[in-house]
């Protein structure tokens, strides 16, 4: 390894062994997100897809697939799905929350209006879509409809969860799997399906790809409340957004009369004055609820380890298993 593999970051070094993979994605993405009809829809989407995100989710199935001898043409097809559908999710979530940034640049839908994001979100689904047919591989489309239909689901109970300080855990961590991990796990799966490997291959794949979902969005949530630039957010922006992450939902069930009574000023209200943030924090930390947090991004790390280590050694499998500890990292 050279000395600058060695200072990359696992999903860099990721990007760096399957460039050429990559190369051939990003074109297609490019030529897929093209219309004749409405030139705004690759105005909006080029914004967002050439922004310099990581890549992350195609990336994961192109590993896959390659990691399981594929050598046919259509991991490139499905990688460039798991973006679209992705970016999708993107521009309909920034209408949702009323966002203002994402990767550090203004949103689409404050650059155009929340109806060109909406629709252009929209015709990405349709896409990727039309990307999943061209496989010929009926499972492969049926895990990835699933996704976009658990993502969907996963949104829409968020909505309903959002500011009920009565949420449970469970209740939170079906939110996860649905905004987060359902689009991780069917992007690792169909890298196995396409390359027709064991059912316990393809099922491992699927579990590394949920517990490494679960544990990135628990990390994410975590650091909110812990301080990191590893989010591109601010301090306790989900504080000031009054959501009702895990930290807070543990701090919530161990709160006495006194303490439940600010969270609800705070989230269920949503009156917050000077000094909130900094009590917030402090509560968290009183009943454990950070640490507590931090054990289980780390337990679901421990589960896609496990289950990356049951297929056959190589060096994209050490690689993904290094992107896992990698993720964790930020709270170690």
């Amino acid at each position: 390894m050279s000395l600058d593999e060695a200072t990359q970051k696992p999903h860099e070094r990721l990007a760096t062994l399957l460039a050429g993979d990559l190369d051939a994605v990003n074109a297609l993405i490019r030529t897929r997100m093209a219309s004749e009809h409405a030139p705004r829809i690759p105005e909006v989407t080029a914004h967002l897809v050439e922004a310099g995100g990581k890549r992350l989710r195609p990336l994961l199935t192109l590993a896959a697939a390659r990691m399981c001898g594929y050598d046919g043409p259509y991991h490139i097809h499905l990688a460039a799905t798991v973006e679209f559908i992705h970016t999708a999710t993107l521009l309909h979530d920034d209408v949702v929350d009323e966002s203002k940034k994402r990767r550090g640049r203004p949103t689409a839908n404050l650059l155009w209006d929340n109806k060109s994001s909406v629709l252009v979100g929209d015709y990405l689904f349709a896409r990727s879509f039309q990307l999943m047919t061209e496989t010929g591989n009926l499972r492969v489309l049926r895990i990835l409809s699933n996704a976009a239909a658990t993502i969907a689901e996963g949104e829409v109970l968020q909505l309903t969860a959002a500011q009920d300080l009565t949420t449970t855990e469970a209740t939170y961590l079906q939110v996860v799997r649905g905004k987060t991990a359902a689009l991780f796990s069917a992007a690792t799966e169909v890298g196995g399906v396409i390359a027709e490997r064991p059912e316990e291959e393809v099922k491992a794949l699927f579990d590394y790809g949920d517990a490494l979902g679960i544990a990135f969005q628990i990390v994410d949530d975590l650091l909110d409340y812990w301080g990191s630039d590893a989010t591109g957010k601010n301090l306790g922006d989900d504080f000031r957004e009054r959501k009702l992450t895990l930290p807070l939902i543990k701090a919530f069930a161990a709160a006495d009369a006194e303490e439940k009574a600010f969270w609800k000023r705070v989230i269920e209200k949503g009156d917050q004055q000077d000094g909130d943030l900094d009590h917030a924090i402090d509560l968290l930390n009183k009943h454990g609820a950070l640490e507590a947090t931090r054990q289980e991004a780390l337990a679901w790390a421990g589960r896609a380890k496990k289950a990356m280590e049951t297929l056959p050694p190589s060096e994209l499998r050490n690689l993904l298993i290094d992107l896992n500890d990698y993720v964790v990292s930020r709270v170690n």
